[in-house]
């Protein structure tokens, strides 16, 4: 039995997604790049590839890893390129994409001999998240001003715009494409690819896959462009698990279950965002699921069992897969999760650990 805690990633769970992703492809036309700002867990690389046709990245690192681990198309972008980092990014990018005309003027040159674009910001969004929002008033993700977008004609074949965020309603997908459309469309039509980002959630329940497919179709068409889509979440929604131990039973007047793991440090997101961990609720036993680092906030959500819980038994902690293993620390010096894969026969192995001198290597 593999010690806790450790993500689990199971096949059988991943490929749904992967296959809605290649039917997607299939019926529009676009090409889907992996975010590996949101999943970038190689062992499971060689999988995913099948179904998909590269991997976006927002660092060198991460374009360097998608160039090696995965293959396919790289497009590189960063927010800001530096002075050492772009002969790299140049080396392992398919296409690499600049945050602003001042990158393009500064390091246009470099590119010569790749496909090239500029990130756009349409100046609209669907994130609620003002910390997400790429379009929140002053941002400096993208350009919006089309004088300076057409100062980058010539120089350019392409444009990025981010501007989806957890959007499973297709009607607002679809009007705001049509805004992008009127307001952008003269230009987009000088160009040979778009890519819309990520943030569209089509592997969600009776999300109408056809109609999309069909709606990127038809913007292709009109614009004469590659669709480019860069799922993370819809590429690895509930295909993971982090798998957690109890290590202490408390009652203070609420039942409290101390687990081997931290939001902190192992699930991020939950933090940042206030949000539940999708936990167990299955019974009529209630108990707060808790992390062992000293931040008193340090809490998963509350959760239900069909029987009392005991130390030692195990828990686990749903959809854990997208922006956890990326950001993962170690805070408090708790361990880090390992990272094991459930393959479609049903065996597991434990494809990494850390230990004690990683956590030493990482500060000295």
């Amino acid at each position: 039995m593999i010690q806790t805690p450790y993500y689990l990633i199971d096949k059988a769970r991943l490929l749904p997604n992967m296959e809605k992703i290649a039917r997607l492809r299939e019926q529009s036309g676009a090409k889907a790049l992996l975010a590996l700002k949101c999943f970038s867990t190689w062992p499971v690389f060689d999988f995913m590839r099948d179904y998909m046709d590269g991997t976006t990245s927002s660092s060198l690192y991460e374009l360097r890893l998608g160039a090696e681990k995965f293959g396919g198309e790289s497009h590189g972008y960063s927010v800001g390129w530096a002075d050492h980092e772009i002969n790299d990014a140049v080396k392992y990018a398919d296409k690499i994409i600049f945050n602003s005309l001042g990158q393009l003027d500064r390091f246009g040159a470099k590119a010569q001999g790749i496909a090239t674009g500029l990130r756009l910001n349409p100046q609209f969004s669907t994130s609620g998240f003002d910390l997400a929002d790429p379009a929140r008033p002053f941002s400096r993700l993208g350009e919006w001003d089309m004088a300076r977008l057409e100062m980058a004609q010539g120089r350019i074949n392409g444009v990025m715009i981010h501007y989806n965020c957890e959007n499973d309603d297709f009607d607002l997908f679809s009007a705001q494409l049509t805004r992008i459309e009127t307001e952008f469309g003269a230009f987009l039509k000088t160009l040979d690819w778009v890519s819309l980002g990520g943030g569209i959630h089509f592997i969600g329940e009776g999300y109408p896959l056809d109609q999309l497919a069909d709606r990127l179709k038809a913007f292709s068409d009109a614009m004469g462009v590659q669709v480019y889509l860069e799922p993370g979440e819809a590429a690895i929604t509930r295909s993971t698990t982090l798998e957690v131990s109890v290590l202490d039973l408390i009652d203070n007047g609420k039942k409290i279950a101390i687990v081997d793991s931290s939001i902190e440090a192992h699930m991020l997101d939950l933090l940042i965002y206030r949000e539940t961990a999708k936990l167990p609720q299955n019974g009529m036993h209630e108990y707060q699921i808790a992390g062992k680092t000293c931040l008193a906030g340090d809490i998963f959500g509350d959760a239900k069992f069909d029987k009392p819980l005991e130390i030692g038994d195990r828990i686990s902690i749903d959809d854990a897969a997208g922006y956890t293993m990326v950001k993962k620390n170690w805070f408090n010096g708790v361990k880090m999760p390992g990272i094991a894969v459930r393959e479609l026969d049903g065996t597991v192995k434990l494809v990494r650990d850390f230990g004690y001198e990683d956590f030493a290597a990482a500060l000295g």
